[in-house]
């Protein structure tokens, strides 16, 4: 039985389809909300540097996709300044049913687009809470997870966008990005400007150092994609607070650690990822609430998203059967 091979030169000629990517997302949430998946909290793998990682992700996910399989990511900050991407991902198939392997997507794209597929469910359940809300986005970070973020934002949401701020430590470039805010985008000369200036702030950076120490304005959405940027004078006054996955997220230093061990967060105070997209948690808060997301990152997600990406592979004839 053939495997098929996927690599990020694939996944880019198979195209990020933001509706559906999004919709993989939503449909492995609901599976996951009725029980039908398997899931063991992530080991971390590190050595040498203690600031690399390499991260196993296993899981079962049913409902339509009845998939199992393993996500491999290896994340090494420092490989920016050796020309090499920060992030390098794996990740392995199985038919549920019989545990034959039947796919490997060797690129972190597949990875990438995971991370933004689950920003744009949590934007689509807050508008949906928030009819008739524009929105001025900002994106602290422009490396690959920022600009995947920044075309979703754009494919999606674009006509409800009214403004567009970047910032990274390094002039970001702004030449090619989506037409749809093409006009609306200007590099902000702080992240502070940015925050300033923006209701919906989504951090995607790799700094070492919490640097966010001021509190949000009433009504913005945080996307803390990447879950150590803010300090707890930032968000500790925070009520609506939305994880995940609580024992996911509640360690390795993130701000929800942060959280619970300085301002006393509790997994109950929170509502998980399920309850805004089954149970529509997001409307029990006013439209003046800032509202605080933290992702750690769900197995079953990315397995939901490779099934699809490898499913509409193989549609298109794109890919190479191994035996």
């Amino acid at each position: 039985m053939l495997v098929l091979y996927l690599n990020d030169s694939h996944l880019r000629m198979v195209g990020l389809q933001w509706n559906e990517l999004v919709n993989s997302v939503e449909h492995a949430v609901t599976v996951m909300d009725q029980g039908d998946y398997a899931q063991p909290l992530k080991p971390y793998l590190r050595y040498k540097d203690p600031a690399n990682r390499i991260i196993a992700m296993p899981a079962y996910i049913g409902g339509d996709v009845q998939a199992a399989g393993l996500k491999w990511i290896a994340s090494f900050p420092g490989n920016i300044h050796l020309g090499l991407p920060r992030a390098h991902s794996v990740t392995v198939l199985n038919n549920a049913a019989s545990g034959v392997p039947y796919a490997i997507i060797n690129a972190p794209l597949a990875s990438a687009a995971r991370t933004a597929a689950v920003s744009g469910l949590v934007l689509r359940h807050y508008l949906k809470a928030h009819p008739g809300r524009r929105m001025r986005v900002g994106i602290i970070g422009w490396g690959p997870i920022g600009q995947l973020h920044f075309d979703m934002c754009a494919e999606l949401y674009g006509d409800l966008i009214d403004s567009a701020l970047v910032y990274d430590i390094r002039e970001p470039k702004l030449d090619n990005i989506h037409s749809a805010l093409r006009g609306k985008t200007l590099a902000a000369s702080t992240w502070q400007q940015l925050y300033a200036e923006s209701d919906v702030v989504i951090t995607c950076t790799v700094s070492s150092n919490r640097y966010i120490d001021a509190p949000p304005a009433p009504g913005t959405l945080l996307l803390d994609v990447s879950l150590r940027d803010f300090k707890a004078e930032a968000i500790g006054g925070v009520k609506a607070v939305i994880v995940d996955d609580w024992n996911e997220v509640c360690r390795e230093n993130t701000d929800i650690e942060l959280l619970h061990k300085e301002c006393g967060l509790a997994k109950e105070q929170t509502r998980s990822l399920a309850d805004v997209v089954c149970r529509e948690a997001l409307a029990a808060w006013g439209h003046d609430e800032p509202v605080l997301f933290c992702p750690m990152g769900m197995a079953s997600f990315d397995l939901t998203v490779a099934d699809y990406m490898v499913r509409r592979a193989e549609a298109l004839g794109i890919g190479v059967g191994l035996e």
